[in-house]
């Protein structure tokens, strides 16, 4: 099971950004698939899940109405659209396997909301 996220950078408050999540070595239509985060110093956060299909989505309460998960299934592909970014959503972000996976597998995708 591998999974390389990319899309990161840095950016002023109030911009956006598209992180994409790209799995391999599992069927990923199979799987809900999560995104998570974690800011210097603290624990992972749960950010939102996405269900096989990616009919159903669901998000932590500090990104909900500014994020939007989705995925192609054709592509093995996750995606995160981050909008009205906030200098508190600065973090690693990964994408894990499973319903609200906090454990990190991969190398994930910095993401610096920045004045």
């Amino acid at each position: 099971v591998q999974f390389v996220e990319s899309g990161g950078g840095m950016v002023h408050p109030g911009g956006s950004l598209r992180l994409s999540c790209v799995a391999s070595g599992f069927t990923f239509s199979d799987y809900i698939m999560s995104w998570v985060r974690q800011a210097p110093g603290k624990g992972p956060e749960w950010v939102s899940d996405i269900n096989t299909r990616g009919s159903s989505t669901f998000y932590a309460n500090s990104v909900k109405g500014r994020f939007t998960v989705s995925r192609d299934n054709t592509k093995n592909t996750l995606y995160l659209q981050m909008n009205s970014l906030k200098p508190e959503d600065t973090a690693l972000y990964y994408c894990t396997r499973g319903l609200r996976e906090l454990r990190r597998s991969s190398q994930g995708t910095q993401v610096t909301v920045s004045s």
